[in-house]
């Protein structure tokens, strides 16, 4: 495989940001707040092979400022040394959904058995009536593996 550089989209394709997308390791949504102030919030994700896909109720702080300032960045990093860590930026397109984001089903059957999810996903329909979309189509990728990809600082 060719070393593509950091902030190409072909290391998505890469083996080691294929296994941190299908994880169940949360999403770092990384974002400016109102007042200019950074924000990182844990989220759940769907990747669909193009865009990361989140949901959010449609009351949550962050949709505001998503709305003010789109710009974005995701982090999704394991724990395990060696580390690896997918580092996506990009620009957050929100759409008003009724019901519960298709995606969002997606990723709670990654993130718990069946019955769990499924348990979650009833109790979550008892208590909202729509949620937000929040699809986010990579424009900068770098990726971390600590044996052939290492942090600039590192490389240089």
């Amino acid at each position: 495989m060719k070393a593509v550089k950091q902030g190409g989209l072909e290391l998505l394709q890469h083996p080691a940001s294929q296994e941190l997308l299908r994880s169940k390791i949360p999403a770092r949504l990384a974002y400016v707040w109102m007042d200019g102030t950074p924000r990182v919030v844990p989220i759940w994700f769907h990747w669909n092979g193009r865009e990361i896909v989140m949901a959010s109720p449609p009351k949550a702080p962050k949709l505001k400022a998503l709305r003010k300032n789109p710009k974005v960045s995701l982090t999704i990093d394991d724990n395990t040394f060696p580390h690896k860590v997918l580092l996506i930026r990009g620009t957050a397109r929100l759409e008003d959904v009724t019901g519960i984001v298709p995606e969002y089903e997606k990723a709670a059957g990654r993130y718990f058995d069946a019955a769990t999810a499924e348990g979650w996903l009833s109790q979550l329909r008892g208590m909202i009536s729509s949620m937000v979309r929040i699809t986010i189509t990579p424009e900068w990728v770098g990726l971390l593996d600590f044996q052939t990809r290492f942090p600039s600082a590192i490389s240089a």
